[in-house]
């Protein structure tokens, strides 16, 4: 039930839930760890543009034509700006660097998408590299251009080209949600009446994010109706009251009613005491089934957050501040959701940041957490239920699941957390636990929510990723993500209409199939693998299934109808932002539970059309890789010299493909069951292969608390790390093949280097960035990738064709595994 994906660091990718709950390759390409606050600033209210009935059609077709004038003269402008840019570089570097070599022959394109390539890669390179060894700091010799032109937003906590390129794609849908509804092009089924609802339906929920008039009104309200359910579900008759052990006839009594909450917060995308998630047996992968996992934030980022003491301080005073609010808010109408317990306000905040402490104690560690040796715990729902009496599994489970389903077997993913929460909660108060519930329920939806009651909880949260205490995101880019968080199909639908051509799928599926044949060539060199499982590792490759730009199933984002059919449930108002997120969190929650009993949907994606970022599911042996992400300067066009496209995308299809046989995907088979296909030589071999790769990358350090030097996790990194290995080599491989068959041209004012060159300057380019030292060290407890700079230094480190291609005087790579 795992994905392993690229994750590229401040990209989303949940689908259609306010919290996010689709678990993908649990390291995406990239990784996103900034809450979802959709956070408001103070734009203009949404006003969509109204096509006038009585324009003349004459009209039309002068604008049409004189828009068609524009957008030429602009591109040639354009165009001349560029070439004189790239010549004024030149001239500047070989001026300042007269010992550069002299031009490499060869013809050199002169596109304008070539001079605009160039350009961009011109601009992000040092324009002191020649003064820089790029054998020893390539990331400094790529990035530093690109380091010195971008500064971090007050709104950031980091920044990176998959950043700018999924800030382009925010652009491209922001101009969608704000134009009138136009007829889109041959990639989707046209049908006018269909098309058009799902185009208003989409346009009116960005229209009620935009609208802050209507959501400062409403304030807190919409949230204290949620938290006077929460009360009215789980009410406490005194103060010191502890929580019996789960009984039927206790709920008519209205005494254990823990059970129901937790099925009423699961419904609407809240997270409490147990996280719960449909998905592919990892053992039995054409059948679903229901998995129980520890928190990964009990209510801090990670638990290593707990044992700081200023932020516990600050953590604590921010829960006060903001619950005392609330509270003042919800008396102020009468209707109070916690009785007059906060007369004792600092001791019950002092309660509940001590228990999720303890939570934070139990909480297995990160690498565990994704190790599937290790959360592959099959029982059956009585013995998950006598782990945790307090606790009714069976009541939480036939209150979300399928009438008449009974499951056979649930996965724990971790037995002593759940005992060990159950000897938690035979020492904690029904009110502190009360208070918790509702504290997470406060955290969950505050993004949703124009108050100054939660204000203090903006400023922690902002506080603890370094930013600007008060920063706000523009509120056109908090509503696109709205938009493709809650009714991402239908985003996607228009997306692909705007930005994503036939001729880029095909050529996509042709980088991936070209490295799928060197990746195969890798496993038969392969020499520490035996015989035996080179040939099931040769077939697993030839099974994974690739999924380019769109999803053409569950639904197909090109038929109108079946999107119609996917979100009819979802209920939207012009006036109403936190109720349609409710609403899209419902339906969410309603169609994971729903798979239950169900086979497994192959044809289901786990990340939108528009996000930058791909992932390897084991379970399904897939790759998939959304249209975000291919656009430049990841992806072009293949009349654009395609050492760009193989050094950036090509390493990333070859990072996914890896990953089928990492620390994680080596044990799937290549039907996607989780079995020991690997003898115990290849086991051995890998091992000691692999721990060069961990203490590599435990070398790497970025500055901690009281500036003491934190490394890197080289295990909880492992598996991303031998992915960007070897997903760089079989790249490499696949494009100097194709290479052979069709040389690519030069790019202008890169003639200094050779295209081996510009092939790896291409793939660090990728991941030029900046980070707070705030969200550095966030990423460093929870991120299953190391420091983009370390994936450069790393990788480079491991690519033997890199070092020859840079002629470094050590050409053996520092750990190799293909």
């Amino acid at each position: 039930m795992r994905f392993f994906s690229l994750s590229v660091g401040d990209v989303k990718g949940a689908i259609d839930t306010p919290g996010g709950k689709e678990d993908w390759e649990n390291t995406p390409l990239l990784a996103d760890y900034d809450e979802p606050k959709l956070e408001a600033s103070h734009p203009a209210a949404f006003r969509p543009f109204v096509l006038q009935s009585q324009q003349k059609s004459y009209c039309s077709t002068f604008r049409q034509l004189w828009n068609w004038v524009l957008k030429g003269l602009v591109t040639l402008a354009l165009s001349c700006l560029l070439v004189g840019c790239s010549v004024a570089v030149v001239f500047y570097t070989r001026v300042n660097n007269p010992k550069e070599p002299a031009h490499l022959p060869g013809a050199i394109c002169l596109t304008p998408a070539c001079v605009l390539a160039a350009a961009e890669l011109l601009q992000d390179i040092s324009p002191r590299y020649h003064e820089i060894d790029p054998c020893t700091s390539f990331d400094r010799y790529v990035c530093e251009g690109w380091e010195e032109k971008h500064d971090l937003r007050a709104d950031q906590s980091g920044s990176f080209t998959g950043t700018l390129m999924e800030e382009r794609s925010q652009q491209i849908l922001r101009h969608l949600l704000e134009s009138p509804y136009t007829d889109g092009h041959q990639l989707v089924e046209r049908s006018s009446s269909t098309e058009r609802g799902l185009f208003e339906k989409i346009q009116k929920a960005y229209g009620a994010c935009m609208d802050e008039r209507i959501i400062k009104e409403v304030g807190s309200g919409p949230l204290l109706e949620i938290l006077r359910k929460v009360d009215q579900l789980f009410p406490v008759a005194k103060s010191q009251e502890i929580l019996e052990t789960f009984q039927e006839d206790l709920l008519d009594k209205g005494k254990n009613n823990l059970s129901s909450t937790i099925a009423y917060l699961e419904s609407i995308g809240v997270t409490a005491l147990v996280s719960f998630s449909v998905g592919a047996d990892d053992k039995d992968p054409d059948s679903t089934v229901l998995q129980l996992d520890p928190l990964r934030h009990p209510g801090l980022p990670s638990k290593e957050y707990y044992q700081n003491e200023q932020v516990v301080k600050d953590y604590s005073r921010t829960i006060g501040q903001v619950l005392e609010a609330l509270l003042r808010e919800a008396n102020a109408m009468s209707s109070s959701f916690i009785s007059q317990s906060f007369l004792r306000s600092e001791e019950l905040v002092k309660s509940i940041v001590e228990f999720e402490s303890k939570l934070a104690l139990i909480t297995p560690n990160s690498e565990d957490m994704d190790d599937v040796t290790k959360y592959y715990n099959p029982r059956s729902l009585n013995e998950a239920d006598s782990l945790i009496p307090q606790l009714s599994l069976h009541h939480i489970v036939s209150s979300l699941s399928p009438e008449g389903y009974s499951p056979s077997k649930v996965i724990v993913a971790s037995p002593n957390y759940l005992s060990t929460l159950s000897n938690i909660l035979q020492d904690t108060t029904k009110e502190t636990l009360k208070a918790y519930l509702v504290w997470k329920t406060v955290q969950t939806y505050a993004h949703a929510v124009e108050d100054k009651a939660l204000k203090p909880l903006l400023r922690f949260n902002n506080q603890l990723q370094g930013k600007d205490p008060d920063a706000v995101e523009e509120r056109w880019r908090t509503c696109v993500k709205m938009a493709d968080d809650g009714l991402g199909w239908i985003l996607s639908r228009f997306f692909v209409e705007k930005a994503f051509s036939e001729d880029a799928k095909d050529f996509g599926d042709e980088i991936v199939s070209a490295i799928k044949e060197q990746f195969i060539k890798k496993l038969n060199a392969a020499a520490w693998m035996s015989k035996e499982v080179r040939q099931l590792g040769i077939e697993k490759v030839h099974n994974i299934v690739q999924k380019i730009g769109y999803p053409t199933k569950s639904p197909d984002v090109r038929n109108a109808s079946m999107l119609q059919e996917y979100y009819k449930a979802v209920n939207i108002s012009r006036t109403g932002f936190f109720h349609n997120l409710i609403s899209i969190a419902e339906v969410s929650s309603h169609r994971e539970w729903s798979a239950l009993g169900q086979p497994t949907d192959r044809g289901k994606w786990g990340m939108t059309v528009p996000t930058v970022n791909a992932y390897y599911s084991p379970a399904k042996n897939e790759i998939v890789f959304p249209a975000g992400i291919m656009q430049a300067p990841v992806f072009y066009q293949p009349s654009v010299p395609i050492y760009l496209s193989y050094g950036a995308f090509g390493s990333v299809s070859g990072h996914e493909l890896s990953h089928a046989f990492d620390s994680t995907g080596r044990h799937y088979d290549q039907t996607g069951n989780y079995t020991d296909w690997w003898d115990n030589t290849t086991v051995k071999s890998f091992e000691t292969k692999a721990q060069c790769f961990i203490d590599q990358f435990h070398e790497f350090t970025v500055p901690g608390p009281d500036n003491k030097a934190l490394h890197v996790n080289g295990k909880l990194t492992l598996g991303e790390n031998i992915a960007d290995a070897g997903g760089l080599s079989a790249s490499f491989a696949a494009w100097k093949q194709a290479e052979k068959t069709k040389p690519s041209e030069l790019l202008p004012g890169l003639q200094n280097f050779s295209k081996d060159q510009i092939f790896f300057i291409s793939y660090a380019n990728w991941w030029c960035g900046k980070d707070r030292e705030a969200s550095a060290i966030e990423r460093i407890f929870l991120d299953p990738h190391a420091p983009k700079w370390a994936r450069i230094l790393g990788t480079m480190a491991n690519s033997r064709e890199f070092k020859q291609s840079f002629h470094c005087p050590i050409k053996e790579p520092r750990c190799e595994l293909w």
